[in-house]
């Protein structure tokens, strides 16, 4: 099982990242990785903890499922977040020389769900700030636009916006009055002077985006295919604590810890995964 990424991080992928502020990664994960963690996601699945979403709304097919902090009760989660190629990836695309894990997030399309990712970018949820923040988004599934793929809009994390959050189930605590919303891209007459990413995707891919890069995915038009996605975060040397209204409430209560401006780095909340001095040593 590897902890090294499988593929080689590239400079070409480097320079994808920063300048489209997404970029997609092939067979980071071997397949050992891949049944332990589908293993891992139907285990949760069926005792999710309490902080489990589901957002398909009533009367609607399929089964959107999502969850977080997975990594604070489950072995192979935990070993995702710490000990996996994810560490790899992160640090050599940020150009690390400390990474700290900021939390996980599993997303579950059963076949035939209609229920659509809204377009979004990720910084407005969380209480920190910093470009040096990834999300790197691990394919279990086969994934296709016919299957809920995601899309990217290239150069989106450069516009200077900051767009009001919405989450799957349109949770209202999250829907900051005060910022602008985001777009439908999935109009067409949105669509226009926007170069649009995607990829199709199996098992062991990757997609790293930066917290800016605004996505979203349509519902899962597949008549037989799950789409199973796990996205993990990590913060870098900018990264800071910025406690707002309208965010989302992590575990282990770092708010009773850190202050304004901190960097998110608590060891049983926001663990340090690598660092350069130490590895070096």
């Amino acid at each position: 099982m590897n902890r090294e990424p499988a593929t080689e991080v590239t400079e070409e992928d480097v320079q994808a990242y920063e300048r489209d502020g997404v970029v997609c990664l092939r067979n980071v994960f071997d397949a050992e990785w891949v049944e332990r963690l589908v293993k891992a996601v139907d285990r949760t699945m069926a005792n999710p903890g309490k902080r489990v979403r589901e957002a398909t709304k009533a009367g609607s097919p399929g089964r959107f499922h999502s969850n977080t902090f997975m990594w604070r009760w489950d072995p192979d989660m935990r070993a995702l977040a710490l000990e996996s190629p994810m560490v790899g990836v992160a640090r050599k695309l940020m150009h690390a020389d400390r990474l700290a894990f900021f939390y996980d997030q599993l997303f579950v399309k059963e076949a035939g769900t209609t229920d659509i990712t809204h377009w979004h970018h990720d910084l407005p949820y969380w209480p920190v700030r910093g470009q040096d923040i990834v999300s790197i988004w691990l394919a279990l599934t086969p994934v296709s636009l016919e299957s809920s793929g995601l899309q990217y809009i290239a150069g989106s994390h450069k516009w200077g916006k900051f767009l009001r959050a919405v989450t799957p189930d349109e949770d209202p605590r999250f829907a900051n009055p005060k910022l602008e919303p985001c777009p439908d891209y999935f109009l067409e007459e949105n669509r226009a002077g926007h170069r649009f990413l995607s990829w199709d995707l199996q098992p062991g891919d990757v997609i790293c985006h930066h917290p800016l890069t605004v996505h979203g995915a349509a519902g899962n038009k597949s008549r037989a295919q799950r789409r199973i996605g796990i996205s993990l975060r990590y913060s870098g040397r900018d990264a800071h604590w910025d406690p707002r209204e309208f965010v989302m409430r992590i575990e282990g209560e770092p708010e009773k810890r850190l202050k304004a401006g901190d960097p998110p780095i608590l060891d049983d909340v926001f663990p340090v995964v690598w660092e350069r001095n130490r590895a070096a040593a």
